[in-house]
């Protein structure tokens, strides 16, 4: 959930590569962020990043309330995600619409949680995510709504 040191977020990610994972999630440092630590925040991504790449794509899991976008781009992360669905809300069109005017075409965003249905997806999509953490994948894809 973000709160393991720097150390043990790269290893879980070398060792995840190296059990064959072809993506890593991993969460920032929500307390550092939180204390205006940017550089630690960033360090943080940038280790699972080495770790990861090049075998490995790594998504970075912001926490939408608290958005540092600028540095998953700047250490060269594959994705952001909106959140880890443990949080109090799911993504926002406006998230997304945001994230991706931040990393343009250089990243990937991921919406997640509160995508319930086909209007919803088709919107996120529309905002600039490309891919969605949902457990509605089945009514999504049969419009069932």
């Amino acid at each position: 959930l973000g709160a393991n040191t720097t150390h043990i977020k790269a290893e879980e990610a070398k060792e995840a590569v190296a059990n064959g994972a072809e993506e890593v999630d991993m969460v920032i440092n929500i307390g550092a962020l939180k204390d205006k630590n940017y550089d630690y925040v960033y360090e943080d991504i940038l280790a699972v990043v080495n770790a990861a790449h090049p075998k490995a794509g790594v998504k970075v899991i912001i926490e939408t309330s608290a958005l540092t976008d600028e540095l998953a781009l700047k250490a060269n992360a594959d994705f952001v995600k909106t959140s880890t669905g443990f949080g109090s809300g799911g993504a926002t069109v406006e998230d997304i619409r945001l994230m991706k005017s931040v990393v343009g075409d250089k990243m990937s965003v991921k919406a997640s949680t509160g995508i319930n249905n086909r209007a919803i997806c088709d919107a996120m999509i529309e905002a600039g995510a490309v891919r969605m953490g949902t457990s509605k994948g089945i009514r999504i894809v049969e419009g069932t709504d």
